[in-house]
């Protein structure tokens, strides 16, 4: 479940609302207001760019721009993107040109962003998902195409992204229509949809029906084919999957039984195999493990709990097949959705969506956090995108 707060909901796992998404995606073209372009970026300030909801009481008005710094992690705002609806979920192109964000509505869209070197951002347009409440998109590694994952519908979609960086008519659309959905869901979910290490097979998470599915891109019509799929204990309910950078494994974030999972993945068959279910650390209850962040050399595992606000830290072992709880920290916020490390791996941003804001850490080579600085404000923050 995405954990959204707001207006009416309908039942969902975990029992925490969903709100019901209404209105249709805008495809207004706007500028950025008030940012700051790149050559006058100070030395060491780097483009963070932050995801929210619009249609919520206190939310935003787009895609929020800031820099943060490299060494100390503070956060500078400047700006916004506006005429981008509901951005909860933000991917960029390989070649840093393009943003791409989600517009987690009834009528789900996907808009493009043109990124300027003089910080004067452009929305190239907003492609129809054929779906409702799409919550997570990726990149394909080629550049060329687009892959959304429709959670109310539990569906996930493919566009072809153009030379400009501009989407094209939805190419695929493909619902999760088997097996059945798992304990206390109505449905299908898709929450997450990414593509394999090596490039082969396309994986999307589905947490109604308790199954990561793998699927095979045309990548010439942009098509997606089901090869396989592997389920998790009934009731699990699988929200994010974080590859290992050998690819060999992966590991699963269960919202709904509050567990982890290690993965082995065979590049061949694009099949994950799931292991034994493992603690989050955070006690008895329902935390609602968010998502996964692995650093870039395979030792050590984050994962964001938004029911206990905090952040698990594990070692990762065994060549990434085993992964040992270190124990968590407090987040600094209230309802941790989305975590990232920055490219130099030395600082990890928390989305909090409950209290409106942004919690840095300074990282350390035992998989160490520590508080960099004050939370950072900013409206329903949902997803941080540090570049």
């Amino acid at each position: 479940m995405s954990g959204r707060t707001a207006g009416t909901g309908t039942s969902s796992a975990g029992g925490i609302g969903r709100r019901r998404f209404i209105g249709a995606v805008t495809a207004t073209v706007a500028s950025a207001a008030v940012p700051a372009t790149a050559q006058a970026r100070p030395r060491g300030q780097r483009p963070l760019f932050l995801g929210t909801y619009t249609s919520v009481a206190g939310g935003g008005s787009g895609i929020g721009l800031a820099t943060y710094d490299e060494v100390t992690g503070r956060i500078t705002a400047t700006g916004t993107v506006p005429g981008v609806s509901d951005p909860s979920f933000l991917a960029i192109h390989p070649s840093a040109r393009t943003l791409y964000a989600v517009n987690e509505q009834q009528q789900g869209g996907v808009t493009a962003v043109r990124l300027s070197p003089d910080g004067h951002h452009s929305v190239l347009g907003t492609r129809d998902t054929g779906g409702a409440g799409p919550c997570h998109l990726s990149v394909h590694p080629s550049g060329r195409w687009l892959l959304s994952a429709n959670y109310l519908s539990g569906s996930v979609a493919v566009h072809p992204i153009a030379a400009s960086g501009a989407l094209g008519a939805r190419a695929a659309l493909v619902t999760h229509s088997t097996p059945p959905p798992g304990p206390g869901q109505e449905g299908p979910h898709a929450h997450q949809i990414v593509t394999s290490p090596d490039g082969g097979h396309v994986l999307a998470v589905d947490l109604g029906n308790d199954t990561v599915y793998t699927y095979r891109l045309d990548t010439s019509s942009g098509t997606l084919a089901r090869i396989s799929y592997a389920t998790v204990r009934p009731g699990a309910g699988p929200r994010h999957l974080t590859f290992h950078p050998s690819g060999r494994f992966a590991y699963l974030a269960n919202e709904v039984d509050n567990t982890v999972v290690v993965c082995a993945y065979d590049p061949v068959t694009g099949r994950p195999t799931p292991g034994t279910p493992q603690s989050t650390g955070t006690g008895p209850g329902t935390s609602y493990p968010a998502q996964l962040v692995v650093t870039r050399g395979g030792g050590h595992a984050f994962l964001a709990n938004r029911g206990h606000n905090s952040l698990t830290r594990y070692a990762i072992e065994d060549g990434g097949s085993r992964l040992r709880l270190l124990g968590t920290v407090p987040v600094g916020g209230d309802f941790p959705r989305h975590l990232a490390l920055s490219p130099g791996q030395n600082l990890l941003f928390a989305a909090n969506q409950r209290s409106s804001s942004v919690t840095v850490f300074h990282v350390d080579a035992s998989g160490g956090l520590r508080p960099a600085g004050s939370p950072f404000s900013s409206p329903v923050a949902v997803c941080a995108l540090p570049l």
